[in-house]
């Protein structure tokens, strides 16, 4: 269950750095390398939600999900090998040579 679930995290982790790499920033065009953006607003314009926007928001939050599993999975104790087994006794003292 974990494996399945670090491989799908891992999946999920790739697929939103490419996602994310491939948008284009707010101020990417000449413009608004110097200062040209134009809106009186403080984060800048805001324009209609793309499928790349979507995508990210999605990849997110199964990013979150799965991070939290993951800790949530890692954090339980889990039986051990070791659990079923008694304890080894301790060793008998050495008997000293009488004189």
């Amino acid at each position: 269950m974990i494996v399945l679930l670090v491989i799908l995290h891992v999946i999920i982790s790739i697929f939103l750095i490419l996602v994310v790499l491939v948008q284009q920033g707010k101020g990417a065009d000449l413009a608004g390398a110097f200062g040209g953006g134009g809106s009186q607003t403080a984060f800048g314009a805001r324009g209609a939600t793309t499928l790349l926007h979507k995508l990210t928001t999605g990849f997110f939050v199964a990013f979150v999900i799965t991070s939290m599993s993951l800790a949530v999975l890692q954090a339980r104790p889990r039986n051990s090998v070791m659990s079923g087994t008694a304890a080894p006794a301790a060793p008998a003292p050495a008997k000293t040579p009488a004189k």
